[in-house]
């Protein structure tokens, strides 16, 4: 009895055993489990941090209309995957598009003034860089029908000429050069950007304007361009920046780093803009 009691109590200890390394199995199965599922959880780092994909929304002045949208396109080709769309038009208007909550990335302003309207207003938060000078020309139509032989024939009432409103920065150029030449300009329309200006004088709508000189050049031979010296009086800093909530972030500062490099450059210095 005593032999038998005792391989009793052995088989009992044995099964004892051989449960509780079940048990112990099962607890580090399911603890594996719950540490993969908490890996599992999270976002899965990208293999590339540096790339960038989606749309691309960018208020522009309607000056940059021409290099942005070379720029727009070499942009899109350096990242596969992205599409850059462009509101172009006067600075003033953007900046309160932009202060009235419209969904943009980037803004890029011809002018600091238009640019601290937005950053006033925290709707952008980085420091803004200056990424092109440009300064005013006059314009008239191919062969200069009007006679308009420089700043002075602003003043002829006998005369049809455009400008830019005061508000936008053509605009407030002019208003500069004006005052540095002592003239009272007498002008029978005023835009809202400087494209509409320039398209009444290749249209021969008006026999001169005032329009960026980068305009005159794009323009080619539709129009005719006249300096003048009071110009240098009026140098419009280009500033841009990414928009504060801008719904593709990364895109928009690879944007806005894509304006400032060395290809940006050459796209402005090819269009007549002065570095800054």
């Amino acid at each position: 009895m005593p032999i038998l009691r005792m391989k009793a109590t052995r088989l009992a200890d044995a099964q004892e055993a051989w449960n509780m390394s079940k048990i112990v199995n099962r607890v580090l199965v399911a603890s594996a489990a719950l540490v993969l599922a908490g890996c599992g959880s999270g976002p899965t780092p990208s293999a590339d941090p540096s790339k960038v994909t989606g749309d691309v929304t960018v208020f522009a002045a309607a000056s940059l209309t021409g290099t942005f949208t070379q720029l727009g396109e070499d942009f899109e080709a350096a990242h596969p995957g992205t599409r850059v769309r462009f509101n172009f038009g006067g600075s003033s208007a953007l900046a309160q598009q932009l202060n009235q909550g419209a969904p943009a990335d980037v803004f890029a302003s011809a002018a600091p003034a238009n640019m601290k309207q937005v950053t006033d207003t925290k709707a952008i938060t980085d420091a803004p860089r200056t990424f092109v000078r440009n300064t005013l020309q006059i314009a008239v139509p191919k062969g200069n029908p009007g006679k308009i032989a420089g700043l002075a024939d602003f003043a002829d009432a006998g005369r049809k000429i455009a400008l830019c409103a005061e508000q936008v920065p053509c605009g407030a150029a002019a208003k500069k050069v004006f005052e540095a030449a002592k003239i009272t300009p007498a002008p029978d329309t005023l835009e809202q950007d400087v494209k509409a200006v320039l398209t009444k004088v290749s249209l021969g709508e008006v026999d001169g304007a005032l329009v960026y000189r980068t305009d005159v050049k794009a323009a080619g031979d539709e129009v005719e361009g006249i300096t003048f010296a009071e110009a240098s009086q009026a140098v419009n800093d280009y500033p841009i920046a990414p928009v504060a909530k801008a719904p593709n972030a990364a895109a928009a500062k690879a944007f806005v780093e894509f304006v400032l490099s060395d290809k940006g450059r050459a796209v402005f210095s090819a269009a007549g803009f002065e570095n800054p």
